[in-house]
């Protein structure tokens, strides 16, 4: 079983227009209206509130800050950097207004004035690790590799930074023709970090133009070994299948692209939970310098899903060219967006007009057949997972949730045969997955099939999961069905403890407690059951019992099955 979580929306239109309306006509108004618009993580109606509330308290440092940090997360670089100028009169080790100011200048080449900017900015060690890298590429726009080197050895006292130190030296020495120097630093970042996206890229592209083709297609296969569905690298070695001896260019052609690459790393190593908007300025500081920069582009993509803002990710996405290889992963993030925006005919029909331009990706069709499945399209969903299967080829361990979602399709949709064998498929890609246990053990109890075998299964998945509510309450039906109904009562109740707004956990456990004669108890779940929104299907059962006992219900389902099938054997 599975559940879908709420998701945290946009403020309603309504409040938004309150909101808006509060702006100018008081200081306070203002400020909340910002601070709930920083909460909802709308930062450009949250900068402009407290924009507005500057203008009754200009001097602020508070309010100065917030408003500075709201519009760089923005992107909004004219009014981030006047404010920048304010913050540092009133305090020159700001980090952030520093290293914005510094990225004014560089962006005008005055590579000086940007480095004293960055030594500023050289506070804390996120600081002295985004000031080292930033310098070092000012001192590369000059021209100057034993500078920019021994900016990147100050980084040494971290040894955490050694990754940062060795693949920007390596890409500042590529940038400035030292190919034996960056050969050097390209290998001591690849053997460090070989799970690194972009050294690797940086890496084979450097041997490319170095003639060591052989060199890079190892390292192209040796990432896509590990991660298979990377569609950068897998663009690159069918590049380099097609055009041995051509020379691409190289991924780094000016410092301020360096510098956005740098940027753009920092922002990558922050991406989690605890540090999305400091993730999300670093990005957009990699984009200032980089505005057609395709993985920032889908990097703040990702970011802003994170923060459940999918309408910014869709636009974010979309600035990716269709000529790049991210453009058809991008596209597949908007349908998922458009998905939870509950837009979710135009993501089935993205994802059908993408499958018809692309009829090699599987990742289409598994996607489709994902959304499909959400929404309980099963027969729909099976197609589509089986049109991408078609395409993967031999099964392979890695392979083993898509025949599960397929079996799950399967079974939904009446074709028990093939759910079967998809589970048993996934079980031997994935011996022992305490979820296709669970649902393979589950469905086989439920349709009283191999119940010996479906019992073992459970329990293995219990042993594996004893927390998952879901699976818990499997073993528990298990048996119920085996009519082992003090056992079964042991572990509903348990499941109910772990789920206990379920309505199918607590409609199991009231037909249990009927069974060992705690009728009052039953009746206290089937209410439980019903007032916790189960399936449509499931509620004239639900209220059944409730008005006239399990016993009764049952005598009757008998009765019709009996009516049933002798209507059946008339007919033939």
């Amino acid at each position: 079983m599975a559940t879908s979580q709420a998701r945290p929306e946009d403020p309603p239109k309504a409040e938004r227009q309150q909101l808006e309306e509060w702006v100018g006509t008081s200081r306070s108004g203002s400020y909340l209206a910002g601070r709930f618009a920083a909460r909802q993580r709308d930062y450009e109606h949250a900068a402009r509130f407290f924009e507005s509330t500057l203008s009754y308290d200009p001097s602020n440092p508070s309010l100065l800050h917030r408003a500075f940090v709201l519009y760089a997360s923005s992107g909004q670089w004219a009014k981030a950097d006047a404010l920048a100028q304010r913050i540092v009169r009133a305090n020159p080790s700001a980090r952030l207004a520093q290293t914005v100011l510094g990225l004014k200048a560089a962006e005008k080449g005055r590579w000086a004035q940007a480095r004293k900017h960055f030594r500023k900015a050289a506070v804390t060690p996120i600081g002295e690790l985004t000031s080292g890298l930033l310098t070092a590429w000012a001192h590369a726009g000059e021209g100057h590799l034993a500078k920019a080197l021994a900016a990147l050895k100050k980084l040494e006292k971290y040894e955490t930074f050694s990754s940062f130190r060795d693949f920007h030296g390596a890409l500042i020495a590529d940038f400035l023709k030292s190919p034996s120097r960056a050969e050097q630093l390209y290998a001591r970042a690849y053997r460090d970090i070989s799970g690194s996206l972009r050294v690797a890229q940086a890496y084979a592209n450097f041997l490319r133009r170095h003639g060591k083709i052989d060199d890079a297609r190892k390292i192209y296969r040796a990432f896509l070994k590990a991660a298979p569905e990377t569609a950068i690298i897998k663009a690159a070695l069918a590049d380099l299948k097609k055009h041995p001896r051509k020379k691409p260019k190289p991924m780094i052609r000016t410092a301020r692209q360096g510098m956005a690459e740098a940027l753009f790393s920092l922002a990558s190593a922050l991406i989690d939970d605890r540090s999305l908007d400091i993730a999300l300025i670093y990005n957009r500081m990699a984009l200032r310098m980089r505005p057609n920069y395709p993985v920032a582009w889908m990097l703040l993509g990702e970011i802003y899903e994170n923060m459940r803002k999918f309408d910014k990710a869709i636009a974010a996405y979309r600035r990716i060219p269709r000529s790049h290889p991210l453009w058809v992963p991008a596209q597949i993030q908007i349908a998922l967006d458009l998905d939870d925006l509950k837009r979710t005919d135009e993501a089935i029909a993205l994802l059908r007009r993408l499958s018809k331009d692309h009829p090699r990706e599987y990742k289409i069709f598994l996607t489709l057949g994902n959304i499909l499945r959400a929404h309980e399209r099963w027969k729909e969903a099976a197609e589509a997972y089986t049109r991408g299967l078609k395409l993967m080829g031999k099964p392979e361990p890695r392979h083993w949730s898509i025949y599960y979602f397929r079996g799950i399709a399967y079974e939904r949709s009446g074709q028990w045969p093939k759910a079967e064998k998809d589970f048993r498929l996934a079980l031997k890609l994935n011996p022992d997955h305490p979820s296709v246990l669970n649902y393979l053990g589950y469905s086989l109890i439920d349709r009283g099939e191999k119940l010996k075998e479906a019992l073992e299964m459970v329990k293995k998945a219990v042993d594996a999961r004893p927390n998952d509510g879901y699976i818990v309450d499997s073993l528990g039906w298990a048996y119920y069905r085996l009519g082992r109904y003090d056992e079964a009562v042991k572990y509903l109740e348990r499941a109910v403890e772990l789920r206990p707004g379920d309505p199918v956990i607590n409609d199991h456990l009231g037909d249990a407690y009927w069974k060992v004669g705690r009728r009052l108890e039953a009746r206290f779940q089937w209410r439980h059951a019903l007032d916790s929104k189960p399936e449509e299907k499931d509620i004239p059962r639900i209220k059944r019992k409730l008005e006239v006992g399990l016993d009764v219900v049952e005598r009757e389902e008998a009765a019709k099955t009996r009516k049933t099938a002798n209507g059946t054997d008339q007919a033939r």
